[in-house]
């Protein structure tokens, strides 16, 4: 299984989507099973029970796809917060943590309403804390780091490609 960590806002889903069809295997995102799971949005979901039951679920459904095998998994930012979730992840298959600076996710997300982190006064700040927090537990538990800047998402698909295949995780491509 590939793994996705990294910020909100990084790629995971977009980038996920695209590497999955590249390698012909399962895409899921564990926002997307998270929301099948407790019938409604995520940001709903925050703003009624809090992020400690969000957390819980979370922990859950990670539990649960990080055991399923061939597959390409994009985790919600917040999934390396508790370390059950990193060992799990970790342990599951290959994880990639698409590296991008907070500035960078900013520009990306300055228009976006879904995030329920991002609701804020200042949501450049709060990225650089959410950065400063969740960047050492990202590192400790990708096997592979990829610096997201502003190469089109084609390319990050072949830049992890590329990495997956000189560590011998897949065989290479013709």
């Amino acid at each position: 299984m590939i793994l996705l960590v990294g910020l909100p806002g990084s790629g995971k889903s977009t980038v996920g989507r695209q590497l999955a069809r590249r390698l012909g295997l399962a895409f899921t995102d564990t926002d997307h099973a998270i929301e099948q799971r407790i019938g409604c949005s995520i940001r709903e979901f925050f703003e009624r029970e809090g992020e400690d039951a969000f957390r819980d679920i979370e922990e859950e459904v990670i539990r649960d796809l990080a055991q399923q095998g061939a597959g390409v998994l994009a985790t919600g930012g917040g999934a390396v917060l508790r370390p059950a979730n990193r060992e799990r992840l970790r342990a599951g298959g290959h994880v990639i943590y698409l590296r991008s600076t907070p500035e960078e996710i900013f520009r990306r997300l300055r228009h976006d309403t879904h995030r329920p982190l991002l609701q804020v006064a200042d949501p450049l700040a709060r990225l650089r804390t959410l950065y400063e927090e969740r960047d050492p537990l990202y590192r400790e538990t990708a096997h592979f780091t990829i610096e997201t800047g502003r190469p089109s998402v084609p390319t990050l698909v072949n830049m992890i490609l590329m990495q997956l295949e000189l560590a011998g995780v897949i065989p290479p491509r013709p």
